[in-house]
């Protein structure tokens, strides 16, 4: 035997015999194990030690026989405690397969007397190569006797156990169906054998993992690794098992076709590996992979913590990167059933389904019509429609009953109302909807009506939010309003009386200019576009602002300043909207010969505005509750807006407003705004000023 072959048959043998050994301890000192464990220990500690010898020398060696066949026995004896088990309470004839049994024990104990006898007694040659071959033989019937009473005992045990017990039949239908093509060949071709013992210590350690898979819970359990682990170890299996038959089919052609077999082998390779790599990427042939391995290792078609996590990452994926939520949302019920594409309809105002969005849907029309709402009635009452049912396809559209992809119809209900459904793609592995497809969908499309419903109800907070805006914009322009028709009313008024005066002229001019100024912004302010929000703050002079409004107010009402303003960082616009309320506001508290005062300074690093008037003034519980309440007003006509309009605009500047009043002594408003940085404060314009 080459080196490299020795190495692998020795590390793959004690690869084994680690991995039997420690499964067996492992079932040994479970507290409370049954029988049928113990046996199956006892089993693995027997295969444990055969493995063990195998790797300190070969198969070569004097004993190597005999511990296979006390392998073979120990398995048998757990088989046979197992089939007592299944029958226990059952009725039927036993005799024919404890036959059986008697049989294979007996070739057992034949090969074993067979096997020593050439290897301990000085015989001729003919004799020898006889028993040689004779052994052989009982060894491959052995085996297949083994795989007789494997798929005996996988009939009769109970359907609810199959699916615990199919990874440990699984691997000893393995190791001796390994066995028998190792002892065939080695009858045929002896001289091929070599490199098939050496892989078995490989076989035998991947038997070992399938067989902890079976025994994870008293062989009535289902299998508790993840679906990817159990795929991947299947995979290693099948790319073992094709690497052997590789092999075989190699030794088999080198005994057939003689002089050819060269030509023959690298044509048989090439198609081999060509066949491969053409089909193992195929979608098809990999769903097909994982509906076998799901259908016969695990009692569920679904995974159902792998799916529920992978559906709310799929659906929560955020960032600008991210599709849009229907997408995600399709995307993410497909994932389920495997389907390649999938369309996202919504419920309109009619009770129709209409297409929202798609994912991965080419054949889709542009111009796809609405699903009517008679179908929109089943699948309010949670009903899955299955389109591949000619009554279910007649009720659909001509673009979708069209469309040969089309699978199912799955309904998005919130609440029990239906607000969509998710119309998937036939999967690759076309196959009709079971139980669990339909369980699936149903709780996947609750979930995913909670995140649409959410989204819309999102969408419909927002837009109540910018008509909330508007109507508030509309509100304080109201105010504003009301207040330039009593300033229009006064000059109308004024009019009568002074028209022929040149002054009053001049001055009804100005104030007929300030007046549209004023309104232009405010429609400005209305627009749809424009943000209630502050502009960018920005250093600027505030002595010249005030001393212009307390000329603008002086023509009907003395206003005075007191003091020099300094330069503050805010917008000039919302900081003139904010002093004109205060100051309108004092002018209609103070009585017609009584001054408004503006006086400014300074306090705590902030510029202080203060509009003092003489009025009536206000008590500290009208402050407390009313002053700043929207649409509570202590003048007749008056829509209460302009104290909460001020107070909320400073606040967006930075700035605060306090108040200071007493009933009969007047009221003091102190408006607190940021001073400008050293470095931005701007040069003063006097001439403004």
């Amino acid at each position: 035997m080459p080196v490299f072959l020795q190495i692998v048959g020795d590390w793959g043998h004690a690869l084994a015999a680690t991995f039997f050994a420690a499964l067996g301890i492992w079932l040994l000192r479970r507290r409370g194990g049954s029988t049928d464990l113990r046996c199956l220990a006892a089993a693995m500690l027997l295969t444990s030690g055969w493995a063990l010898y195998i790797s300190f020398g070969s198969v070569a060696k004097p004993l190597s026989g005999l511990g296979e066949n006390i392998r073979n026995a120990g398995w048998l004896l757990a088989m046979f405690v197992l089939l007592r088990r299944a029958w226990a309470g059952r009725q039927g004839p036993r005799g024919g397969v404890v036959a059986v049994y008697a049989a294979v024990a007996g070739l057992i104990l034949l090969q074993t007397v067979t096997d020593l006898s050439w290897r301990q007694f000085s015989l001729s040659g003919d004799v020898q190569d006889a028993l040689i071959a004779t052994t052989l033989v009982l060894r491959m019937m052995t085996a297949i006797g083994s795989l007789l009473l494997l798929h005996q005992l996988y009939s009769v045990c109970p359907v609810e156990e199959r699916s615990g017990l199919a990874p440990l039949l699984g691997a000893l239908a393995a190791m001796w169906g390994y066995d028998f093509a190792l002892y065939l060949i080695g009858y045929v071709a002896p001289q091929r054998a070599a490199a098939l013992f050496a892989l078995r210590g490989l076989l035998m350690a991947v038997v070992a993992a399938f067989i902890a898979i079976g025994v994870r819970r008293d062989l009535s359990g289902r299998v508790q690794l993840s679906r990817a682990l159990t795929m991947q170890s299947l995979s290693v299996f099948a790319i073992g098992l094709y690497v052997v038959l590789i092999a075989a089919v190699a030794i088999l052609i080198e005994m057939i076709a003689g002089p050819y077999a060269r030509l023959v082998e690298i044509g048989a390779v090439f198609f081999t590996a060509v066949t491969a790599l053409v089909l193992l990427p195929s979608p098809r042939l990999q769903a097909v992979w994982r509906v076998q391995v799901a259908k016969h290792f695990f009692q569920h078609r679904y995974d159902y913590r792998t799916e529920w996590m992978r559906f709310g990452e799929t659906i929560g994926r955020s960032g600008d990167a991210s599709a849009p939520l229907g997408q995600r949302v399709a995307k993410a019920v497909a994932d389920i059933t495997q389907s390649p594409a999938a369309i996202l309809l919504l419920r309109d105002e009619e009770g129709s389904l209409s297409v929202e969005t798609h994912w991965n849907w080419t054949s889709l029309a542009m111009d796809a019509a609405p699903i009517p709402a008679e179908m929109t009635a089943q699948l309010e009452q949670g009903h899955i429609v299955d389109l591949g049912r000619v009554e279910e396809a007649a009720a659909l559209p001509r673009w979708l009953a069209q469309d040969r992809q089309v699978w199912a119809m799955a309904p998005l209900i919130h609440y029990g109302r239906l607000i969509g459904a998710i119309l998937l793609a036939r999967p690759p592995i076309d196959r009709r909807l079971d139980w669990e497809d339909l369980d699936m969908l149903r709780a996947a499309g609750r979930q995913a009506a909670s995140h649409i419903s959410e989204a819309q109800g999102q969408q419909a907070l927002a837009d109540a939010q910018r008509f909330d805006e508007f109507n508030r914009r509309f509100a304080f322009i109201l105010h504003d309003v009301k207040n330039l028709v009593s300033q229009l009313s006064l000059l109308t008024h004024n009019a009568e009386r002074h028209a022929d005066n040149p002054d009053f002229r001049a001055d009804m001019i100005l104030t007929l200019k300030e007046s549209v100024g004023r309104m232009n912004a405010m429609l400005g302010r209305l627009s749809q576009h424009h943000k209630a929000a502050a502009q960018e703050a920005r250093a600027f002079g505030l002595q010249p602002l005030l001393v212009r409004i307390a000329a603008m107010r002086s023509r009907h009402h003395a206003v005075r300043i007191e003091g020099t303003a300094p330069d503050i960082m805010a917008d000039p616009v919302r900081t003139e909207q904010v002093i004109l309320h205060l100051v309108q506001n004092a002018i209609d508290a103070s009585p017609p010969d009584r001054p408004v005062v503006i006086r400014l300074g300074r306090q705590d690093d902030m510029a202080r505005i203060d509009i003092i008037d003489q009025g009536s003034g206000m008590s500290a519980e009208y402050i407390r509750r009313e002053l700043f309440k929207p649409f509570a007003s202590s003048k007749a006509g008056g829509f209460g807006l302009g104290a909460f309009e001020a107070r909320a605009l400073a606040q967006a500047m930075g700035g605060r407003i306090m108040v200071e009043s007493q009933a009969g002594m007047g009221s003091r408003f102190s408006l607190f705004l940021p001073l400008a940085p050293a470095g931005d404060r701007p040069a003063h314009d006097e001439q403004a000023a």
